[in-house]
């Protein structure tokens, strides 16, 4: 099996997520990790930017990332770390307040990073590491 036939094997893919907008996937399973790209504020249906506050674009970023997790047999339960991008830190305690709705019980490790511009201008991006059991 070459390289590629195992990525495309280990690749997490649903339509209730918006697909990819460059050459990557919205996730791969490693062994029992699954790393989900970033998932900004697209809408899966258009794909297009949710219209809104930073509060918003936070709640539909979080479905995105439920909606690649739920494809992986995953909920936000296994997250084990997350990173979120802002293009403004002034936003943190908006969407902290709307993150904390996900992760309530034990809340995963985090890193919150300043950026200067994320894709179609979305305010903000999060990304998720999820530990899964073996298959």
């Amino acid at each position: 099996m070459s390289a590629s036939q195992r990525q495309a094997d280990r690749a997490v893919l649903t339509e209730s997520a918006p697909a990819p907008i460059g050459p990557y996937n919205q996730a791969i399973r490693a062994g029992e990790f699954l790393f989900c790209s970033g998932q900004i504020p697209l809408d899966p249906k258009t794909g297009e930017l949710v219209t809104g506050d930073v509060s918003a674009q936070t709640r539909q970023a979080l479905s995105n990332i439920a909606a690649v997790l739920a494809a992986a047999g995953a909920t936000f339960d296994d997250v084990v770390k997350t990173t979120i991008f802002l293009i403004d830190m002034g936003d943190f305690g908006a969407v902290n307040a709307v993150y904390g709705e996900s992760f309530r019980a034990t809340p995963p490790a985090r890193s919150t990073v300043a950026v200067a511009a994320l894709p179609r201008n979305a305010r903000v991006e999060i990304e998720v590491i999820a530990h899964l059991p073996p298959v």
